[in-house]
């Protein structure tokens, strides 16, 4: 339990425990009680922790690919290559990109100077329902919103793909079949997590608004926010 792969699951599971804590006992509260009100400023604090741990599990699934990719393609090198520092230094980066991108769209969001009305068509604070309220053009927020969210998934899927390119030349070259199976089985839990959590992402926040409706971008959120850090740990424990 101390080599590399499970020092990042750990915070893949750690970031999966904050991102639902964020959202679920609010939402079942919401959904047994008749006072579904929330302040302005638990609204925004809510929105900020789900955009950081949300940005921040991006890009450690990014770096979970770079791990496997060191592990298959240098395996004698493997512990020498993800030292305690580098492990240390890699998840770092990851939580401090998340913080500083939910802080822009934190400020951009109180930039807002009025609203048409205070209830939200959503079960938590989400970025697009706030916008719908904004009394004057937001289309700056909207284009900064999907700058950011497509650029966080270019760098972190071009990451992956690297990985999983070289992965896949390794693979191909090995002679034995149960090694290219315990390669295979080693990265099969990573790339369903992977496209699970991207593709719900890239369909809430990258379509055009227009193409989405209230409901379908509730659904869509459900299942990124509540059954995918519920699916996580499912994953995992098969391949374990």
């Amino acid at each position: 339990l101390h080599n590399p792969m499970y020092f990042f699951l750990s915070h893949l599971s750690f970031v999966d425990f904050c991102y639902s804590t964020i959202i679920v006992p609010k939402m079942l509260f919401n959904m047994l009680s008749k006072d579904k009100t929330i302040s302005f400023l638990g609204c925004m604090v809510q929105f900020y922790l789900f955009c950081a741990y949300g940005i921040t599990e991006f890009f450690l699934l990014a770096v979970m690919a770079y791990d496997r990719f060191v592990a298959i393609c240098n395996p004698l090198l493997y512990l020498v290559t993800m030292s305690q520092n580098l492990c240390v230094g890699l998840v770092s980066c990851c939580y401090l990109i998340g913080t500083v991108c939910s802080l822009i769209h934190l400020c951009l969001a109180l930039e807002i100077p009025s609203f048409k009305s205070n209830e939200i068509n959503h079960f938590f604070c989400d970025l697009p329902p706030i916008f719908n309220l904004a009394c004057y053009d937001v289309s700056i927020n909207e284009l900064t919103v999907f700058i950011v969210v497509t650029f966080i998934e270019i760098v972190t899927i071009m990451i992956i793909l690297t990985s999983y390119l070289f992965i896949l030349i390794t693979i191909l070259r090995m002679h034995s079949a149960e090694g290219r199976h315990k390669a295979f089985s080693t990265c099969a839990s990573h790339l369903t997590a992977i496209s699970v959590f991207q593709g719900t992402i890239l369909f809430t926040y990258c379509w055009p608004s227009s193409g989405n409706s209230a409901d379908t971008d509730k659904v869509t959120t459900v299942f990124y926010t509540v059954v995918i850090p519920m699916l996580n740990p499912l994953i995992y424990s098969v391949r374990n």
